[in-house]
This record gives C-alpha cells, structure tokens and sequence, in this order.
C-alpha cells in the first residue's frame, strides 16, 4: 500500500508542473477554440452522479472538478493517481482505513461561490447514499465506505468499513463531480438539467442534442490552465458525419474512437495532417437478458444465447469494420486478473469447438420449449460498434434456430427502456474508467448491488462470491476467487452475455495537442491540458 502512495506523491509533482513544458517537449500556445464531435444522439441528462455514458461525460467534464483523478501527463497507467481539489495525496491511517484529503485554497464554482469540504463531502454522499428517486449507478463502487466527514472546510475525510485496493481508483472515477451542496439541497434532481462546476471551462450553451460551448475559466485552481479560450462539442451519431467534419476541418477530433478503417481513410486523405493515437480499451460489448420476461429467467435459454455465438472468429473479422478487438473474459485482458486462452475456452460460449457449441444450445433450446423462438434485442443508436455488433449478434442466433430483430433507439431512449425492463433481451457495454478489474466487474451483479444493472435477477451466491473478491487483497487469492465469479456470472447462471473487448483508435489533426489517449474514454476528458498548435 505504501509503495503505491510513493508513486502518487511524484505523480503530484508531475501535475502540479503541467503548465511548464518539460526539457525539450513544446511550449504549449494558448488561445483557440476546440471544435471536436461526440458519437451520440444527445445526454439521457446532464448529471455526472446519474449518468454512465461518454455522450454525457464529454459534453460535461470540461466543467467541472473531481477531488483525485488519473494523471492526466500519464492516463494509461493504473495506480498513478494524483489530486484535483486536494492538495496532496494522503497516507492512509488506521491500517488503510482512513484517508484525510486537505483542499485547495481558493476553489469557487463557477458562479464565484467558494467550493468547501461540505461540497465534497455532500457530492458524494449523493453518490454513496442517493436520496429515494435518484439514480447512482456507481454507489456500489464504495461499499467499503462507512461515512465522509468534513471536520472543517478545507478538510474531508474518508472511513473505510475495511481495507482495500479497490478505493483510491473509485475514488479517482471521472463521473465523481463535485457539485454544489446547496443546489443539491434543494433539488436532487438539479444536476440534471444545469451544469455548474468549478473545472477549466465555464459553460455557455447547450443546444439540445446538437452542441455544447464552454469558455476559459479564468480563476481555475489549477494555475496556467486551461490554454484554450474555449471549445465546442458537437453531437453527431453518423460515423460518416463525424468523419466528414474532420477530414474538412470542422472538427479536429473525436475522442471516443473509431474502426480501423475510418482511421485509413483519413490518413490516407490527410496524411501527417492527422495523428494517430490507439490504446488497448477498458470497454466491450455484453448482452443482459431481462429474466423477468419469459423464457429468459429460464437460465437453460440464457446458456442457449451464448452458446450460439463464434467469437473466435467473428471478433476478428468484425474487427476489421468496427472497435472490436479482443476475444477475452469479464476481465480487462492486460490485467493479471484475465483467463488465459486455456481458462477461457472452459467456458460456455468461448468452446474451441464451434459446432459442439451451437449442438449444445439447440439441445437446451428444446429441453426449455424455445426452439424457433422469436425475440427482440434493444440497442442502441451508436455506429461503433454498436449496430455492428447487433447485426452479427441477430445472424448468429440465426444459426440456432432463433429469430431476434433490433429496436434500434438512440441513447436517451435506448437508457429509459432499459431502466423501465421495456426490453427482452439488450446489448450494453460495460465501460469502466481506471482499469480495476474488481470494481469493474460489478455490472455483473444483481441491481440490489449494482444498481445500473437492469437484468431484474437476484442472486444471493454471486453477491456473496463478490463480497469475499473485494475483501481480498492476496493477488493470487484474488484471481481464483475472480475465476469462480466469472464461470458463475457468464456460464453457469449465464446473469449477463460477455462478447467482445474493444480497441481504441483515435485520429485526430495534428494540430490538436496536450491529449493523451487512455484504455478508457471516459478519462482525461477535462480538456484543461489541450492547446492548438496553429
């Protein structure tokens, strides 16, 4: 523990000299408005706390401020976590149980009012304990946490139920804004349709499910940033869209990611006008059976879905068109925590063997009384890779005998169907921040635990299985225990349908610099680092 704490105090240092250009490396120029696009529809709302989606994250980070957050010089790593609003990364205390964070001097919300520990501390009580009505799909993240105090107003303090690896990268999960106490006070539900924060940018206008403007924050805590004067993110779920906006410099990136081929094309249009970055992505396609919809809580139909489907070699050929890479479990394949290929093809739907996979599912398909059943798959209106991914997903049913067709919504509808269980059978992506595989295989759990799972199961083994995985610290311990919840989760009960990882490919004008690419899209979104070099 304390070994990782000495890599964040240097991480410190490193943020805290961001404004200075490193020996050799380019000075930054100020000014410039950043125009880039986002690869939805519009927000289900503006609300950090609610909200799980890059489509909302991206219009809105820029606005506001977190207590810790990745390096922003280095966002690929896993343990280099540095502050935002405190001052120093703390040592814990009472064998890891208590964090003191101090804040910074001077902090004001946009609106000129001073940012306090009381606005932290009741930012994330809306997140660990979310009045009735209000969603907080990231609450369980911190079931260690027994309380947060704020002794005085540049104090907060963290009390952890009991140690472990899993809270400082929570507690560094971009969605955290702080938000302000008294407009949470009088309305939860606030957040949702106003922005107010106090990060690099101050917002302008929102024009509904078009764009969104933010303008240089001038008193923003960190000094020297941002560079920018402002920026503009504009919605557009065409991929073609996107890539025309681009290739005519209308727009100088989108930070989400796109398929192998759309980055061809625009090098092969622009050439070294475009830079390319690519990263191994904390993302990937899953399937969530309602099993409150007949035949679907019949766990003999779940294992049937699975079972149908070659991922083998469809990832690889849906690869060369869309963001999917990796054939590989629940958890993210760089960690230690991942299945081996060996481990893998143990379980049902990752067999070796093809034909004996989809004999197997047509069998239970009969044994249940589903043969030739005919169903519906909820997705959602998202180019990469999500109408990719359904179209193959329909056609591989296809060769067991099920009929599925698509409702194909976009994201604020796609989000409310499935919130409401409107839905048989939907395709989702689970998406986390900082690669934590712990943290970041609770979508798999039941919505008592996680609350933004919509599968309407419970399953009082599987939350037991994972209660001992975030107790552990032991890796080895770890992994065996990581093991069990995955041959449970997506074999045995078949709860969820895991498909594919993701690969993230971002090219942007080469102007565009002071970003660096992460294995999530969800992380260095802020914008404060960017400047244009022209």
């Amino acid at each position: 523990m304390r070994a990782g704490f000495t890599l964040c105090a240097a991480a410190l240092t490193a943020v805290l000299a961001i404004a200075m250009p490193a020996s050799g490396a380019e000075a930054p120029k100020r000014g410039g408005t950043l125009t880039f696009m986002i690869p939805a529809d519009a927000p289900p709302s503006f609300d950090g706390h609610q909200e799980g989606t890059f489509a909302m994250l991206h219009a809105t980070a820029p606005f506001y401020s977190t207590l810790t957050r990745v390096n922003p010089e280095n966002p690929s790593s896993t343990t280099d976590f540095v502050c935002d609003l405190c001052t120093d990364m703390p040592q814990p205390a009472d064998d890891g149980r208590t964090y003191t964070f101090k804040l910074r001097d001077g902090v004001k919300f946009h609106d000129g009012t001073p940012l306090t520990s009381a606005d932290v501390k009741a930012s994330w009580e809306s997140i660990i304990h979310p009045q009735e009505g209000v969603l907080s799909p990231r609450e369980s993240y911190y079931m260690m946490v027994d309380k947060v105090e704020a002794p005085d107003p540049a104090t907060v303090v963290f009390r952890l139920k009991f140690a472990t690896t899993t809270f400082l990268p929570a507690l560094a999960d971009p969605f955290t804004f702080v938000y302000q106490k008294e407009k949470l006070e009088k309305d939860p539900h606030w957040y949702e349709k106003n922005i107010l924060g106090s990060g690099p940018f101050k917002f302008v206008t929102y024009e509904t499910g078009q764009s969104i403007t933010g303008v240089r924050n001038p008193d923003y805590h960190h000094p020297g940033l941002p560079y920018l004067d402002g920026f503009t993110g504009i919605y557009a779920a065409k991929q073609a869209t996107r890539l025309d906006a681009i290739r005519s410099d209308r727009a100088a990136a989108e930070f989400r990611g796109l398929p192998p081929s759309a980055r061809d094309e625009l090098k092969a249009a622009l050439g070294d006008k475009i830079t390319v970055q690519e990263s191994d992505w904390n993302c990937g396609s899953l399937v969530t059976p309602n099993h409150a919809k007949k035949p679907f809580d019949d766990v003999r139909v779940r294992r049937a879905l699975t079972l149908a489907v070659d991922r083998w070699h469809g990832v690889p050929a849906l690869s060369k068109v869309a963001d999917m890479h990796t054939v590989g479990g629940i958890v993210f394949p760089a960690s230690p925590l991942a299945a081996t290929k060996d481990e893998l093809q143990q379980l049902a739907g990752f067999w070796p063997d093809i034909e004996k996979s989809r004999a197997e599912a047509r069998r239970l398909l009969k044994e249940a009384g589903a043969e030739g059943l005919s169903f519906e798959l909820l997705n959602r209106n998202v180019d990469q890779p999500y109408k990719y991914v359904g179209t193959w997903l329909v056609d591989e049913w296809s060769k067991v005998g099920l009929k599925a067709t698509q409702r194909v919504q976009p994201t604020g509808p796609w989000t409310d169907a499935m919130r409401r269980g409107d839905f048989e059978v939907v395709l989702q992506a689970n998406c986390r921040a900082v690669p934590n595989p712990i943290l970041d295989v609770q979508p798999y759990l039941p919505s008592s635990v996680f609350t933004a799972n919509y599968g309407n199961f419970e399953d009082k083994d599987e939350v037991a299985l994972y209660g001992k995985m975030l107790h552990e610290t032991d890796p080895a311990h770890q992994r065996a225990l990581m093991r069990e919840f995955e041959k449970h989760s997506i074999d045995t009960q078949a709860h969820e349908i895991w498909v594919s990882w993701w690969y993230r490919t971002v090219p942007h004008r080469s102007y565009l610099k002071g970003w660096k690419i992460s294995p999530s899209h969800f992380i260095n979104q802020d914008l404060a680092t960017v400047w244009l070099d022209r």
